[in-house]
């Protein structure tokens, strides 16, 4: 079964990021039309889930590859932004994150230092603050 599930998909496009995006959205509607009956909301369900197996089963690969390099441009402020709060939730127990006084640049601190002088690798101006 496998093998025959392997031979169906080559040369076929597969799930990339734009896929992953529309499917989600799709299981967004999905679970909004229990909670509310408008006739809109499964009509999008049914296009996110028909777009979404069409370009999974797509055998125009450079098209799909376009469109998903496309849709990672429009959205790379906002990813990077997720990242960085994720980043920054990650490192919350092992370090301290300070701005500079002057220049406001982020400054990186290990906990546990006690108090100590920070010097800004940007404007080199110190300051004190504790770890």
């Amino acid at each position: 079964m496998r093998e025959r599930f392997a031979r169906f998909m080559a040369g076929r496009y597969g799930m990339d990021s734009l896929g992953r995006f529309t499917m989600g959205l799709t299981l967004i509607f999905i679970i909004l039309n229990y909670f509310t009956r408008n006739r809109l909301i499964p009509l999008l369900a049914w296009a996110g889930i028909m777009l979404t197996y069409y370009r999974m089963f797509s055998r125009n690969v450079y098209k799909r590859s376009a469109e998903n390099q496309k849709f990672l441009s429009r959205t790379a402020k906002l990813r990077r932004w997720f990242y960085t709060q994720k980043n920054t939730f990650v490192q919350r127990k092992t370090h301290h994150i300070y701005k500079c006084p002057s220049c406001k640049q982020k400054i990186r601190i290990p906990k546990g230092k006690g108090r100590i002088e920070i010097r800004c690798p940007k404007c080199s101006t110190k300051f004190i603050k504790n770890s």
